[in-house]
């Protein structure tokens, strides 16, 4: 059992945030908004709120793995999985209290799974790095469970399943964890079937009918997916050409569309874009994938 007294023993390691094993929100968007794209004030600041302490763990654990990677410091990627430990011990993000959470945590466990990844070929804790590896592999196990049984229809063609699908593509690449080849082939069967919604032109579908910000959840559906296909190109089962090069397409509509500043999406949706509007910029995480 991991204690928080015998995580902080080194005094270099710093304590995580508390682990969260509850979470529970409703949607952050205006009730009775079909397209998702206005947001109800109350209902965003609440699923914030009952997100930061995630959304910080995940923000410092970032940092100090770039950190750890980029010195090749055993002593800075043990810190980082003891933190992990932590909340693996709690078993952390196991009671999700409803579809939203459902629908939102998958993305956090894309972080998560992504920064094991880069940390645990120079981490030296064996009996840690297998607590953790569970946790995570449980994490996504749920994840897949729910997007195969309950995720809503239309969410399942989205960014929301690509993220998902991304933390799936993560654990694979972890050749240690029990269960790669289960989570290979789920992100690729998941990505896949995000892609093929492909319109020719490389909108996604699911995310043209979200308005205003439509071209925005473009891209926070290519992040994953671009990225997941990286991860499975090097396992050998790549995806650059599923369903007439989809991928290849949806990034070139969204980048060609940024630089026409937004009007194809406009004319699909019928509005102004947000990045155009004067209501949203666009930021380095929106392209972070582009490198």
């Amino acid at each position: 059992t991991i204690t928080l007294a015998a995580a902080g023993a080194r005094a270099e390691c710093a304590l995580p945030p508390e682990p969260v094993v509850s979470l529970d929100f409703a949607s952050r968007y205006a009730e009775g908004d079909a397209s998702r794209s206005e947001l109800d004030g109350e209902a965003a600041a609440a699923a914030e709120d009952a997100l930061r302490p995630v959304e910080d763990f995940l923000r410092d654990l970032t940092d100090a793995a770039n950190e750890a990677a980029d010195r090749n410091d055993p002593a800075a990627a043990d810190c980082v999985i003891e933190q992990m430990a932590i909340w693996a011990d709690a078993d952390a993000l196991s009671e999700l209290g409803g579809g939203t959470a459902e629908l939102t945590i998958g993305s956090r466990g894309a972080g998560l799974s992504l920064i094991f990844l880069q940390v645990a070929p120079i981490a030296r804790d064996a009996d840690k790095l297998d607590m953790v590896r569970g946790w995570l592999d449980r994490r996504i196990a749920d994840q897949v469970d729910f997007w195969e049984t309950e995720a809503p229809d239309g969410a399942r063609q989205g960014n929301l399943r690509a993220w998902a699908a991304l933390g799936a593509a993560a654990r694979a690449a972890d050749t240690k964890g029990p269960n790669a080849m289960r989570f290979a082939f789920w992100a690729g069967a998941s990505a896949s079937y995000v892609l093929c919604t492909a319109d020719k032109d490389g909108s996604l579908p699911q995310e043209m009918r979200r308005g205003k910000r439509a071209l925005q959840y473009q891209l926070h559906a290519i992040a994953p997916l671009v990225v997941t296909a990286a991860l499975l190109d090097q396992a050998g089962t790549p995806l650059a050409g599923v369903c007439n090069n989809a991928l290849d397409r949806a990034v070139g509509f969204a980048l060609d569309d940024l630089q026409d500043q937004g009007r194809a999406t406009q004319a699909i949706t019928g509005q102004t874009q947000t990045f155009f509007d004067g209501s949203d910029q666009i930021e380095g995480f929106h392209l972070a994938w582009v490198t």
